[in-house]
C-alpha cells in the first residue's frame, strides 16, 4: 500500500480521453490501496472556479486552484489525479513546481482531427463556428508538454494500454505497489 502521496496531472486537448483515463485508473489504484482523488476540468470549473471564464488569465486561476488542491492531497498521501486541459506549459511548470509531493505529467496525446471526430458535447464545431470563443485547439493555443513523465496516445492505443503504461511508470517510482 502506498504512503506516498503523488499528483498525477492529466493535459491534453478536450475530447483526448484525459476523464476517460483518470475514471479507469480510479479503481485500479484503489484496489492496491491507493486513495485517490480525481479532479476533473468540468467539476472543477462548476464547483471551485465558479464565475470564471475562458481568457488566459481566468484559465490560469482556475489551472492554479486545481494545482493547490491537488497538492494539498498529495502533500498528504493521496494520489491527485488532475483532467483539466491545462494548455499552457507556463502554469503547468507552476503548479509542478509548487508541489510538495512526486508530480507526475501524462500528456494524453490525440491529433485534433480526432478529437474533433469525437466531439461528443459539440464543441469544436461550435468553435469553428465561432460560437465559442477562445476554445482550445482551434482559436487558443495547447501547448504540448516537453518533458512529460509519461506520454500515451488515445488515437493509437487501446485505454488498458494507455493506463498500463501510467501504472508501469507509477511502479517503476515505487509510488504503487
Amino acid at each position: 500500500m502506498s504512503k506516498k502521496g503523488f499528483t498525477l496531472w492529466f493535459t491534453g486537448l478536450s475530447g483526448s480521453g484525459k476523464s476517460t483515463l483518470a475514471q479507469f485508473l480510479t479503481p485500479k489504484l484503489r484496489e492496491l490501496g491507493v486513495p485517490v482523488e480525481v479532479m476533473d476540468g468540468d467539476e472543477v470549473r462548476e464547483n471551485l472556479s465558479k464565475g470564471l471564464g475562458f481568457s488566459k488569465e481566468d484559465r490560469d486561476t482556475n489551472i492554479r486552484r486545481i494545482g493547490y488542491v491537488a497538492n494539498l492531497l498529495s502533500r498528504n498521501g493521496v494520489c491527485a489525479m488532475t483532467a483539466a486541459i491545462s494548455p499552457y506549459r507556463s502554469v503547468r511548470r507552476e503548479v509542478r513546481d509548487g508541489c510538495k509531493a512526486e508530480f507526475v505529467e501524462v500528456f494524453v496525446k490525440c491529433p485534433l482531427e480526432v478529437v474533433e471526430e469525437r466531439d461528443t458535447k459539440g464543441l469544436y464545431k461550435k468553435a469553428r463556428a465561432g460560437i465559442i470563443k477562445n476554445f482550445t485547439g482551434i482559436s487558443d493555443p495547447y501547448e504540448e508538454p516537453e518533458k512529460p513523465e509519461i506520454v500515451v496516445d488515445t488515437a493509437e492505443e487501446s485505454i488498458e494500454q494507455s493506463a498500463e503504461k501510467v501504472l508501469e511508470f507509477l511502479r517503476s517510482r515505487s509510488l504503487i505497489g
